[in-house]
């Protein structure tokens, strides 16, 4: 749900900006706007300021080192350690890059005495150095040794390389690309790069130095977030009385209100109104629900928080991914994979992952559940057990087409009684009658069909109390849409919002057959890479004798089998975060009236 919230707007002087702040930050329980606030150039290097040491802590934390120090130091002089160290690394790697180059270029001329090539270019003997494909070496080999003094080097990877030897001062003419002479031996070369290799090796001992020293760092960026907490302050607040007053606009939540009321009437010269958000206001949201639902705010995060006023869809949509996600995947053992993965974060991941971790955890026993009861674990069937073989499993292949259908319509239904739901509290049951005159048509519609299917022909889609429960909904869809318009207006509208709901239906519940699709795909490769295993190795035909030859076998099946079904893994768990992902965005999400919110709420706080 999201949390009710209480609006302030606040007057104090300019003069005890910076004091009354710091009283909010300790407190924690107020948001300040700062929306309309334009960096200027001082801003920005701020936020400069900001990201580099955010990226220094960054690397502190890729590092092995846990070493720690208490001995003061300088939180700038560290940082430029820390930059000075980056960029010789950076330098250093430059370095070794265009060395290996060399290497790799002139590893194939052989050793050579770079001392001994200036000598005898003193002496007047000049090498000049020429590479080209042996081919075109072949055929221009005899006309350009008529013109030059040639001599073959190597003729390594279908590459001739020759070197004309002479004063330097000839034209040479041959298809052949030349070569800078060599200002090093590859044992020097060889030499730089250890030497390049040492001195990232050194910069890098000097960053592990100032990682220790990440406390007074991690103090510095705090110390310049809440600088640019102060001049976005000051910069979106309006000034009064020559600049002498500043005007906040404060959030608090309801239930903290006695408390923040408490703080303002203690701060000296500081004088304000509290008051309920209003539909025209920006008011931040916190969300706050069970352990369940929380889990599943990742998700919904990924799109928007909803607007204020509002409904938080995340509980009402947690469960239908879950099973989404499980039938996308459809197969136990993936599920159990996927399982293991999320028990591993939970218990191994750190705080920062929990969310993440349970995420992955309910979604693997989703998992394991709907794959066993489709019969397959690892593309097998688990009903050729034995101790399985009683057990009714789902026949996925030929039964959840139309499954996978009428979850949809049900999603879509669930959704648009959500919909209408909060438009009658909001604004009133007269303007959710279109609303309602939809969702009568599709629901009496499916019930019909399921009657008929069933034989009860008493609410077919002949029967009298179909057409009546239809002739209503038309009505409501109609002429009773918007109850502002008279009802010619209404007509017009209502025939316009006939055509785009119909065709947006169907879209919709066309997308709840991917569902099927990607479960169905995924079995079926699963299946495939178990048939290409045991075909392969022979293994199909069964181990009559158990030999050498049998353990090669199966160490070749294993391989297949673990490749095989780590790319099938990779692929379906994809598919079984982003489909259900876009069922619930794009799908659930209209269908349900999200209305997206614009910020978070976020109390200045001391962190």
């Amino acid at each position: 749900m999201i949390v009710k919230m209480m609006k302030y707007d606040i007057v104090l002087f300019a003069a005890e900006r910076d004091r009354f702040i710091e009283s909010l930050r300790e407190s924690g329980m107020v948001d300040i706007t700062t929306s309309g606030w334009e960096p200027t150039e001082s801003d920005r290097n701020l936020l400069l300021d900001i990201e580099a040491r955010t990226k220094a802590l960054a690397a502190f934390d890729a590092l092995d080192s846990e070493a720690k120090t208490t001995a003061t130091v300088d939180a700038e002089r560290v940082f430029e350690c820390y930059t000075e160290a980056q960029a010789a690394i950076a330098a250093a790697k430059g370095d070794i890059a265009r060395l290996e180059k060399s290497v790799e270029e002139w590893t194939p001329w052989g050793d050579f005495d770079t001392e001994h090539l200036a000598a005898l270019a003193k002496a007047g003997v000049v090498l000049r150095y020429f590479v080209t494909s042996t081919s075109t070496f072949d055929k221009g080999a005899e006309e350009w040794m008529a013109k030059y003094n040639i001599s073959l080097v190597s003729t390594a990877d279908s590459q001739a390389r020759f070197v004309v030897i002479g004063d330097g001062t000839e034209q040479v003419d041959v298809d052949a690309q030349e070569l800078k002479a060599p200002t090093m031996s590859l044992k020097q070369l060889s030499a730089a790069v250890a030497q390049a290799q040492a001195r990232v090796e050194a910069a890098e001992q000097t960053i592990v130095a100032c990682a220790a020293h990440r406390a007074v760092i991690e103090a510095e960026l705090l110390s310049l977030k809440r600088e640019l907490q102060n001049v976005k302050i000051s910069s979106s607040a309006d000034q009064a009385a020559d600049g002498l007053l500043l005007v906040l606009e404060g959030w608090a939540e309801q239930a903290n209100a006695p408390k923040v009321d408490a703080l303002l009437d203690a701060s000296p010269n500081t004088v304000y109104l509290k008051s309920n958000p209003t539909p025209e206001d920006n008011t931040p949201v916190k969300l706050k629900n069970n352990r369940y639902a929380r889990i599943f705010e990742l998700v919904g995060n990924m799109y928007a928080l909803p607007k204020y006023g509002t409904i938080d869809l995340t509980p009402f949509f947690a469960p239908f991914y879950m099973l989404f996600f499980a039938i996308c995947l459809c197969d136990a053992g993936y599920g159990a994979v996927i399982l293991a993965a999320g028990l591993g974060l939970l218990f191994k991941g750190g705080k920062n992952l929990r969310q993440a971790a349970l995420f992955s955890t309910v979604c693997g026993v989703a998992s394991v559940a709907f794959g066993f009861a489709a019969n397959s674990f690892f593309g097998m069937t688990i009903s050729d057990a034995p101790l399985f073989e009683d057990l009714k499993f789902l026949d996925f292949q030929n039964q959840f087409f139309y499954a996978s259908l009428g979850i949809g319509i049900f999603q879509i239904l669930f959704g648009m009684a959500i919909n209408i739901v909060m438009t009658a509290t909001t604004y009133g049951i007269k303007n959710a009658l279109g609303q309602i005159g939809w969702f009568l048509l599709i629901f009496s519609s499916c019930a019909a069909g399921v009657a008929g299917m069933a034989g009860a022909e008493w609410y077919s889609f002949s029967s009298v109390a179909y057409m009546a429960t239809v002739a209503v909904a038309l009505v409501l869809m109609l002429l009773l849409n918007k109850p502002s318009f008279n009802i010619f207006a209404n007509f017009g509208v209502g025939l316009w919002d006939t055509y785009n709901n119909i065709t947006g239906l169907l879209s919709d519940l066309l997308s709840y057959i991917r569902l099927f699709a990607i479960g169905l795909s995924g079995g079926v490769l699963a299946l495939v890479f178990n048939s290409l295993a045991m075909g392969l190795t022979g293994l199909d035909a069964g181990i009559e004798q158990f030999t050498v030859g049998t353990l090669f076998q199966i160490i070749g099946a294993s391989a297949i089998l673990l490749v095989g079904h780590g790319i099938n893994l990779f692929m379906s768990a994809i598919s079984s975060f982003v489909h259900p992902m876009r069922l619930t965005f794009v799908e659930f999400f209209k269908n349900a009236g999200f209305e997206m919110g614009t910020r978070a709420f976020e109390p200045l706080k001391n962190e």
